[in-house]
């Protein structure tokens, strides 16, 4: 859901000029912008991997819910897959790699909640690679872009109440516009933390 609505996004804005969609299915969208590598299997990428050299950022928006599934699964799905396609990156110093994440990430890695340390600590080894900077977007309820087609089916039922909780609660919800406007610029301009919060992405949005 969010890797195609952050795409949507994208295709829309005048400072991205050229896009590889890495993913393990066409995404069913046409653009000149637009070129795709279809991947069965994110571990089995090689280190390095020519095709994805050259790129100013990578947005990696893949992941999973833990709620029912087994731990060590959910440690392959979310830490394994994220650091193999970042070796898969390799050492490009010119990029800025951002991990989308979520509300309640623990850098510690010693919290009760599992899905936390293991978010933490993908957010830490991405931190240590040799990109030229690297964020964790801690998203949190997210407005589905025009013409998406992934969307979560209990975003259905939160839909109507969008507008009631921008104005009550700001800081746990944001647009796909504004979520793609603040991973642009965060890779061009920098920000004062490799944490972004929802408060900062409306910020970067002003």
């Amino acid at each position: 859901m969010i890797g195609e609505g952050i795409l949507i996004e994208c295709l829309k804005d005048q400072r991205v000029t050229e896009i590889l969609s890495v993913s393990r299915r066409p995404s069913g969208k046409t653009h000149p912008k637009l070129s795709e590598y279809i991947v069965p299997e994110f571990l089995n990428l090689p280190e390095s991997d020519p095709k994805l050299a050259g790129f100013d950022a990578c947005f990696f928006c893949a992941g999973v819910s833990s709620v029912g599934m087994d731990k060590a699964l959910y440690e392959k799905l979310t830490y394994d897959t994220t650091m193999a396609f970042a070796k898969a990156i390799g050492a490009q110093t010119q990029l800025s790699f951002i991990y989308v994440s979520g509300s309640g990430t623990d850098r510690t890695e010693k919290g009760r909640l599992h899905w936390a340390r293991i978010k933490g600590k993908v957010e830490n080894d991405l931190s240590r690679m040799a990109f030229r900077q690297t964020f964790g977007f801690r998203i949190g309820m997210m407005i589905p872009a025009e013409g998406q087609q992934y969307v979560l089916k209990y975003y259905n039922y939160l839909g109507w109440m969008s507008p009631f909780l921008k104005i009550v609660s700001p800081n746990i919800i944001s647009t796909m516009g504004q979520v793609a406007n603040a991973m642009i610029r965060v890779c061009s301009e920098g920000y004062i933390s490799d944490i972004i919060s929802v408060k900062d992405i409306r910020k970067l949005d002003q």
